[in-house]
């Protein structure tokens, strides 16, 4: 891109990178052309205009024509192919959790994606997030169709935009001057024939008033399809771990987990399973006859014979006719995306310019196995679903099972999920609507000989959200559950035969709980209800800046800007009339939730040349300085001071080294602050002192120590043989909320690096910039595991942490917390590496018009990476599934006339399951790298433009056993076309 001018005037802060400010998605021009004037303009990560055109810190640049010739319908998806984002899918990881709502928000470093600060033309952007989201933009909701590029600055920028740029800021720069009319579609679908997407485009804009003003106008629309686990091969497998019984010790080389295909849950089906005398998880407890285990046929009318399959303790088994483990949450989530867009300027005079946008976005995401309800002996009674007690005189038992039953005998409990045999559909629907409007004026005026430039600008976005969801009103199901015949025979719910009328419920319909869909349409409607929630976020903010030059030094003229923002932002939670009324889980009241702030925020930079031009010295071509400082005053938070200081030192032509330290914040989000408690059946993720991972963490010895005082204690009983009937499933009651007693974070970054052109290879450029980021009192979403971790990983057991769950008398957590909370610390070093070599191809046969051809290489090195939930005691993710050491990506680009044709190399290190892990842990401890290859091309014929290729065309699998340490998806074919007029 060396000597392409984007824009001389840049709205709201645009960035103009040069091929060598760091690592590009795409070259824009042959090395051979010749450079052009490039004008002064501001960059991202300064509001500071210039014309030199590298920064102090790395910045990577996607152009739209890269975002288009890959077959992407939104930009998450080309930001998902930088090496230093962790993807962000709408993908289930196999544990059980949801495959989401289908929002996808980057993630810079695996710093979190609250940490990584969303611009779009220069300015904040309202949040799509809800509950406990981190304040992040969907990229959903950008428009593809307007998109200049996008500058993603790697590392910092607190001291210029305030908070949330910890590990970055992402500022998607829209086209300024669209003149014309375009017209695409793209249509993609995978070689498996599913997942297809498929996308609509309108661009128009026209130039007017003499070519003083523009307007342009974009529509799109996109939509994909959802997956369940059964439509790939590696999620079809339903693995798992659990115990290896031919593990002899910490020392054998014998893994201590085994793998489980075809997973299922032993303890229930969708049929029913009668256990007695006790709801315990035994398979000997289960009704049997002739010691055969019995289960109810699907009509409910008569017993039948059970396969419990091979059984791997609690609560899974290989096979048999359990609960499939499939069924718990679908692959990914389907998303459906429409967004329109206005954004225009007009110049008042020579030097005042009116610009404006508006735009809305609606972003659907429906995840077909988002809930299910649950009445099994894994829950437990003190979650208020346990298994349902079955009295041997119930109604709907027909009379071959009460016969087989017997008229007397121990107590019976019915273990049973339900899926649409009683919710009206399992599908969870989250639908979010974004407005946003902007207004500003920006121009410049000389005073002497010295040139200020200005501009002012307000904005108002909101988001209006919701989530959209079956549940079930517990006391309805209770009294529904327990039937019996009134005086005329009829099926009747047990508290209308009551004598007394005033204990009657005139709605109760008698539930008939066994088999498969046999509930009545009357029972269902009075059992279920809707859930879910609706939120909304405003934000109105208030830009004034000033910059220009100082005074005059030997190297140049020092330059400033200063700038006053003024934001206001409000929240509101309003959840389904059910949970307000506490009809469903626990029965514990949500109550509706509203809250605001505001933040002034004063910021100054300075830019100083101390040597250049004629003023340089030898190996100090020239030497550049800057600094940023900016103070917040926020009403809830507080006060914060962060900066920013850079250094530049060009050497001599084509070698210049940098550096920058920062002093970056957060602050807590209203949703983190304030959103509304809920109670509700959830799963805590990994017990601790669960045998299969109470030999893990940062200090085992202190986690077993800690769990056999806690054990020995409380006479939970006999601590190896723990294993906990939630982990991996929905079965105690977690409390989600927001946590008012939260701080801010603060982070010190550094980044330093080199920027090499040897003039001796015209068209090359090699990048390598150093990124290291300590965070501390870090603003992180803390799910019950995480708690838990704490309190049994930290030498002395912080009091307040445990108390935030509690087990029953067998061990098994019943109760638990999710919020955000203050966890300590975050460590991380890193290199960001970028070789980029443009070359015109004739001029190794003789300078014929052979076309062009550009080499990049791009690569990000975890080195490490560590969090702190106490503040000493340390875990690290770095070197493993979650945050592979090595990413990174080859592309070769072939250009001649109108034909463009791209090669695309992914590639993941070879990494561990988790930190730590040997063959003692599990067989698949170390998991193979990723390879996958994509080939992509384009043919302009003038008016129109053809497109298509094939992602991952070798099919290539996630390295097994994982599904996300590669591409799930497979081969992919992609085809779209681009009509101009």
């Amino acid at each position: 891109m060396k000597g392409r001018l984007f824009a001389s005037s840049v709205i709201g802060g645009a960035a103009l990178m040069a091929t060598f400010a760091a690592a590009p998605a795409s070259a824009q021009t042959p090395a051979a052309a010749e450079p052009q004037v490039v004008d002064e303009i501001v960059v991202t990560g300064s509001r500071i205009r210039r014309a030199e055109t590298t920064t102090e810190a790395p910045v990577t640049v996607i152009d739209a024509q890269s975002i288009s010739e890959r077959g992407f319908v939104s930009p998450g998806q080309a930001l998902n192919e930088m090496t230093a984002v962790v993807p962000s899918y709408p993908q289930a990881d196999g544990s059980g959790a949801s495959s989401g709502s289908g929002q996808q928000f980057p993630n810079l470093f695996g710093l979190g994606p609250g940490r990584t600060l969303t611009l779009v033309n220069g300015r904040r952007f309202v949040t799509s997030s809800q509950g406990l989201g981190d304040r992040v933009v969907d990229t959903n909701i950008i428009p593809t169709g307007l998109i200049e590029r996008i500058d993603v600055v790697q590392a910092g920028g607190a001291a210029v935009y305030g908070s949330d740029a910890i590990a970055g800021v992402i500022n998607y720069v829209l086209k300024d001057n669209f003149e014309g009319l375009e017209l695409d579609a793209y249509y993609g679908i995978s070689s498996r024939e599913d997942y297809p997407q498929g996308s609509l485009r309108v661009t128009g804009g026209k130039n007017f008033l003499d070519d003083r003003a523009n307007v342009a106008v974009n529509l799109e629309w996109s939509k994909t399809d959802s997956l369940l686990n059964y439509d790939r091969p590696i999620s079809n497998l339903g693995r798992l771990t659990a115990t290896n019984p031919a593990n002899t010790g910490p020392n054998d080389g014998i893994p201590a987990v085994t793998e489980v295909f075809n997973a299922r849950f032993w303890e229930f089906n969708y049929n029913g399973l009668l256990f007695t005398p006790a709801p315990a998880p035994r398979p000997d407890f289960i009704f049997s006859r002739a010691g055969v285990p019995q289960q109810f046929s699907a009509d409910g009318q008569s017993l039948i014979p059970y396969d419990i399959g091979t059984r791997f303790g609690v609560p899974f088994a290989s096979g048999g006719e359990g609960w499939d483990y499939r069924e718990i949450s679908s692959l990914r989530t389907g998303v459906e995306r429409w967004s329109g867009n206005v954004i225009g300027h007009v110049d008042l005079t020579d030097r005042i310019r009116l610009f404006g946008e508006a735009m809305y976005a609606e972003v659907e995401g429906r995840n077909p196995y988002g809930t299910y309800f649950s009445t099994t002996i894994l829950n437990g009674a003190a979650t208020g679903f346990g298994a349902i007690p079955i009295s041997r005189t119930n109604p709907y038992l027909s009379d071959s099972v009460r016969a087989a039953l017997g008229p007397g005998g121990p107590p019976l409990y019915l273990s049973k999920v339900w899926g649409d045999d009683l919710l009206p559909t399992r599908e969870v629907l989250t639908n979010t609507e974004t407005y946003r409007v902007l207004a500003g004026v920006e121009g410049d005026f000389d005073i002497g000989e010295r040139n200020f430039y200005w501009s002012v600008s307000a904005s108002r976005g909101q988001t209006e959200g919701k989530e959209e969801g079956w549940g079930v009103i517990t006391a309805n199901f209770n009294k529904a559950v327990n039937a019996v015949r009134d005086s005329a025979g009829n099926i009747v719910c047990a508290v209308n035969a009551d004598a007394d009328p005033t204990n009657n419920d005139a709605a109760c319909a008698p539930l008939n709980p066994f088999g498969v869909g046999n509930a009545s349409f009357e029972a269902r409607n009075y059992v279920t209800t809707p859930i879910g929630e609706e939120f909304l976020n405003t934000q109105d903010d208030y830009l004034a800046t000033l910059g220009g030059e100082l005074f005059d030094l030997p190297a140049g003229p020092a330059q400033f800007s200063v700038a006053f923002e003024r934001r206001e932002e409000s929240a509101k939670f309003t959840p389904s009339e059910a949970e307000q009324r506490g009809l469903t889980g626990s029965g514990v009241a949500t109550v509706a939730q509203s809250a605001s702030y505001n933040t002034n925020e004063w910021s100054a930079e300075v830019l100083v040349p101390v040597l250049g031009g004629d003023f340089s010295l030898p190996f100090a071509q020239s030497v550049e300085l800057n600094g940023a400082y900016r103070w917040v005053d926020h009403s809830i938070a507080g006060e914060e001071t962060v900066w920013g200081a850079g250094l530049k030192w060009e050497v001599v032509d084509g070698l210049t080294f940098r550096a920058s330290k920062s002093r970056n914040f957060r602050a807590p989000t209203l949703e983190q602050l304030f959103a509304p408690t809920r109670v509700a059946l959830g799963s805590v993720g990994q017990d601790p002192c669960d045998f299969r991972y109470i030999n893990a963490g940062p200090a085992p010895s202190v986690r077993q120590a800690n769990c056999q005082a806690e054990w020995t204690a409380n006479g939970y009983g006999d601590l190896t043989q723990h294993q906990n009937d939630s982990t991996n499933f929905s079965s105690a009651n977690v409390t989600t909320g927001g946590n008012r007693d939260l701080q801010n974070e603060v982070s010190d970054t550094v980044t330093y690096g080199v920027v090499f052109q040897p003039s001796f290879v015209p068209g090359l450029t090699i990048v390598i910039d150093r990124v290291e980021v300590d965070l501390t009192d870090g603003l992180s979403a803390f799910a019950p595991e995480n708690f838990m971790a704490t309190c049994y990983d930290s030498t002395v057991r912080p009091d307040e942490i445990c108390a935030t769950f509690t087990r029953n008398a067998q061990g098994d957590v019943i109760s638990a917390l999710n919020t955000t909370f203050n966890a300590g610390q975050i460590t991380y070093r890193g290199e960001v590496y970028n070789i980029n070599y443009a070359f015109p191809l004739g001029q190794f046969f003789g300078d014929r018009d052979l076309g062009s051809i550009e080499l990049n290489a791009e690569a990000t090195h975890t080195a490490k990476l560590e969090t702190s939930v106490t503040g000493f005691d340390l875990t690290r993710t770095d070197n493993t599934v979650a945050i592979p050491d090595w990413s990174g990506r080859f592309d070769a680009r072939y250009r001649r006339g109108p034909l463009r044709a791209t090669y695309t190399l992914n590639y993941l290190s070879e990494v561990l399951s988790a930190q730590g892990d040997t063959i003692e842990q599990r067989e698949h401890w170390l998991i193979d790298a990723n390879i996958r290859h994509s080939l992509s091309a384009s043919y302009d014929f003038g008016t129109y433009v053809l497109r298509g290729g094939v992602n991952n065309f070798t099919d290539e699998e996630p390295s097994y056993p994982t599904r996300t340490h590669g591409d799930i998806i497979g081969r992919y074919y992609f085809m779209g076309v681009t009509a101009r007029f």
